[in-house]
């Protein structure tokens, strides 16, 4: 029994040393790998100011190159190493300075005293470099806030996940057979690895594979051995954990430029985006202002015109230009102020800043052409009205003074070969001659009484000559010829008196009956010529009034003229039975036979109710453009009231804000749907205005409204439901780019609408401090000299337009509230692909961005001129300011 018992006790001792030695054996493995794996670890950071270690144990000793560390894995600075000598205390010191450097970054180092590194103690050694690589490189990596291990651990996890052979639980077996370093590989770089390829048990080989390719094109140093991994039944943790860090930096520098480089695309889009609705408006701009220029020559033309149709037909060409011409020309305009309005949205969203159009081409510059161009359609419509009216007029007068000058000339002609007779008045006996002086009076008075119609013609030629008549020298010379015609008989009459005076001696017998017969019928007959004249006038109206104050003058003609010429008529009879009774028939003082005084005066009493009948057509005529006035008028109001009713319903539809934005914007829409639907109403007022002007009607007192005023009124409110549904969009925009919520955009529509006490839709600088001051913002004591305030009033209006839409309102409010990108993000982001260096090249900027992109940056890019500048360096800082404000990016 002793010597079983013996026995067993020496198989026990004997498993129990195999157990001691396999540990020894294992903590030597552990060891080797440990010391290569920090040793590479450390060689990967020292590279970088050209120091290198080969004995770890050994190198650390004097502290200076573990001081050079320290500050190369911290970015902070490090006391300096001793320099006085190599003695022990000198090398105490520097590695005292280490650990305390270690101990006031958060590291506690239990039992790693300096003396047992300066001794070369390389336990003690690897302990210390341990606790650094876990504060440096491992202690930042952060998974769901786990620790550093776990992880680093869950990262493993999740980015071998899908490989085939990978299980990933620790970092010692789940990595020995290298299948887990090649998916890592794999998973970041898919183009260095074919994974699928890969066999499990080939440990050796995909070991080798992956630190190659790691150290080859990762720039991860080989840290560990192949050999030594395969031969330990389970590898040193410590050594895979340091390896695999390295792994998660280098991808997660990678993802960082990737991130980096995504950004500064984002934001080369947005001002690629930006620039080509600059370019947009620009042109817009110009060529609605070219059309306005080209179109100012014409609408300023107050070139009179000779004929009446010719004014007509400019009038109808005015016409075409107001309801087909310009309304596109309308819709251009509202597009314009869209599209600006959009963009200083998406500029503001953007963080840039506002845009300023090139001179001359502000929304305002727009604005006030079109002003200037509408006033010019007002008076170049009020012209040719004038015009119309004037050439009515001229071609009447024209008339008249025709009818009446051909009278006057018939009158005179072959009057002068009378007067220069002599042999009657030579031949003639005392009857004869108190006859022919008899005669010779009526002709003075009948010469008087044709005297008169020079005054007439004349008064007509200078209404002619004041309404620029074309053809006023052949009037004035007509009208000479008859003033020369006149005189000259004057002067003939003269003599012919005189003549008959001296042989009036012996001649004094006269027939007082038919010399004032003579007389009479000469006067008579004259009223009578002017009484036809003016019945057979056509009258020009422009009412139903003109027309009944005609009827009203024609009634007291009848009742007053007419009837005093009938008194004369029944007179003139009288005399001529006076001379019948007398036995005498003819009267030799005078033409006018007592049969050619009653045919006129017939001629007179027929053009009366023929007159009459002319005024009634013409009454007929004005009472249909009356007709038209009143169906224009009716469907004017109508159209102009809703236009009008509509204009306020959207106003108070912006105001109200009831709903989310896109229950607002929907709203709108349908608002504008049924504004839409309207358009058949209009286009029965522009018919009921087209009757009008065929008429040649254009004043109608029936209405406030003309077709043109509704043109405008109805293009403008087709404007505003555009702008409003554009605004409504616009703060959707900015409410989802910005992340807010629709009661924060309830709450600043109410602290808006306060204050817009006009409700114009804007706040003024007054109202809108007072808006700030309501909200909290401490501003200055005094409005008129407060810096802190003009600051934010110049961020706000920097176009200087004098108010703030909503849209700014709502940008401003939410500035401060959410995360904006800037010039300093995309500056650091350039920093990432550049490697930290002040400058980046056009080679790394092609290597990092899409090809589009990266030539935009190149092109736009001034070279860099520090002093550490390589040829072809560009300088990434200038171009990311220039990306934020006023430039020609």
């Amino acid at each position: 029994m002793a010597e079983e018992g013996t026995a067993e006790l020496g198989t026990a001792y004997e498993g129990a040393k195999d157990d001691i030695n396999d540990k020894l054996v294992l903590d030597l493995a552990w060891e080797r790998q440990q010391k290569k794996t920090f040793t590479a670890w450390c060689n990967s950071h020292l590279r970088k100011v050209g120091v290198k270690i080969n004995e770890l144990d050994q190198d650390f000793r004097d502290g200076s190159s573990l001081l050079r560390l320290l500050e190369l894995i911290s970015g902070d600075k490090v006391p300096p190493a001793e320099k006085r000598g190599k003695m022990r205390v000198h090398k105490i010191a520097n590695v005292n300075k280490a650990l305390k450097f270690i101990s006031e970054h958060g590291v506690k180092l239990a039992g790693i005293g300096a003396e047992e590194i300066v001794d070369g103690n390389l336990k003690m050694t690897l302990g210390m470099i341990w606790t650094i690589i876990l504060r440096f490189a491992i202690q930042d990596i952060s998974v769901e806030e786990l620790s550093a291990k776990e992880g680093l651990l869950l990262w493993c996890q999740r980015k071998t996940a899908p490989y085939k052979n990978v299980n990933v639980n620790n970092f010692h077996i789940s990595f020995k057979d290298g299948l887990a370093f090649c998916a890592l590989i794999h998973r970041h770089r898919p183009d260095l690895i074919d994974y699928d390829s890969l066999k499990k048990g080939n440990d050796m080989d995909n070991l080798n594979l992956a630190f190659e390719v790691a150290e080859k094109h990762l720039d991860i140093p080989k840290m560990l051995d192949a050999e030594d991994i395969v031969a330990t039944p389970k590898p040193d943790e410590r050594a895979i954990m340091t390896y695999v860090s390295s792994y998660y930096h280098a991808f997660s520098s990678s993802a960082q430029a990737e991130q980096a480089a995504k950004r500064i695309g984002q934001v080369l889009d947005v001002n690629k985006e930006n620039e080509k609705m600059m370019e947009d408006y620009e042109q817009m701009a110009t060529t609605l202002l070219e059309w306005i220029a080209s179109t100012m020559p014409w609408v300023e033309d107050r070139t009179p015109e000779t004929t009446l149709p010719e004014t007509q037909s400019r009038l109808e060409e005015f016409r075409q230009y107001s309801t087909v011409t310009k309304p596109p020309k309308a819709q251009e305009k509202g597009e314009l102020e869209t599209h600006f309005h959009t963009l200083q949205t998406k500029l503001r969203l953007s963080n840039r800043p506002a845009y300023v159009p090139s001179e001359g081409k502000l929304v305002s510059d727009v604005n006030t052409s079109w002003k200037n161009l509408e006033a010019g359609e007002k008076q170049k419509q009020e012209f040719l009205m004038s015009e119309l009216h004037r050439l009515q007029r001229l071609e009447h007068l024209a008339a008249k003074f025709e009818h009446k000058v051909g009278n006057t000339e018939k009158w005179a002609d072959g009057k002068d070969e009378k007067l220069s007779r002599n042999d009657d008045i030579e031949s003639a006996n005392l009857a004869e001659i108190l006859a022919l002086d008899k005669i010779h009076d009526t002709f003075e008075s009948d010469l008087e009484a044709a005297n008169s119609r020079i005054t007439l013609l004349e008064t007509i030629a200078a209404e002619l000559r004041d309404l620029n008549y074309v053809n006023s020298e052949n009037v004035d010379a007509r009208l000479q010829g008859v003033r020369d015609t006149f005189t000259n008989l004057k002067q003939m009459s003269d003599d012919r008196k005189a003549r008959i005076q001296e042989a009036i001696a012996s001649q004094q017998n006269l027939d007082s009956i038919r010399l004032d017969y003579a007389k009479r019928a000469a006067t008579f007959n004259n009223w009578m010529d002017n009484t036809l004249d003016d019945l057979a006038e056509t009258e020009v109206c422009s009412s139903i009034t003109d027309v009944e104050a005609l009827q009203a003058k024609h009634e007291e003609f009848k009742t007053g003229d007419l009837q005093e010429a009938n008194v004369k008529y029944d007179e003139l009879n009288g005399l001529v039975t006076t001379m019948a009774e007398m036995g005498s028939s003819e009267n030799p003082y005078t033409a006018l036979s007592p049969q050619a005084v009653y045919d006129k005066w017939c001629s007179v009493l027929d053009a009366v109710p023929q007159y009459e009948a002319n005024l009634n057509v013409e009454l007929e005529k004005q009472q249909g453009n009356e007709e038209l006035r009143v169906a224009f008028a009716e469907k004017a109001n109508v159209v102009g009231a809703y236009i009008e009713e509509r204009s306020t319903a959207l106003a108070e539809l912006s105001m109200e804000g009831k709903g989310t934005m896109e229950e607002q914007l929907e709203a709108m829409k349908a608002f504008q749907e049924e504004t839409v639907a309207y358009q058949p109403e209009i286009d029965a007022a522009e018919s009921a205005n087209q009757a009008l002007e065929n008429a040649i009607v254009f004043d109608n007192p029936h209405t406030q409204y003309s077709m043109d005023s509704i043109r405008s009124s109805w293009a403008l409110l087709m404007a505003a439901i555009n702008r409003a549904t554009n605004e409504t969009q616009n703060q959707i925009l900015i409410r989802d780019s910005k992340g807010l919520s629709e009661a924060q955009l309830q709450e600043y529509r109410q602290s808006f609408n306060h204050f817009d006490k006009d409700k114009s839709g804007q706040l003024d600088k007054n109202e809108f401090r007072a808006c700030l001051l309501s909200l909290g913002y401490k501003l200055g004591n005094d409005p008129m000299a407060d810096p802190v305030y003009d600051k934010i009033w110049g961020d706000i209006d920097p176009n200087e337009t004098g108010y703030v839409s909503f849209e700014a309102f709502v940008q401003f409010m939410s500035k401060e509230m959410v995360d904006e990108d800037s010039a300093d993000q995309v500056m650091a982001s350039f920093k990432i692909l550049a490697g930290e260096k002040a400058y980046i090249t056009a080679d790394e900027l092609r290597r990092e961005l899409p090809g589009e992109q990266a030539e935009y940056c190149i092109v736009r890019m001034a070279p860099y001129t520090g002093p550490d500048a390589p040829e072809g360096a560009l300088d990434y800082m200038s171009f990311s300011t220039a990306l934020y404000g006023q430039s020609e990016l």
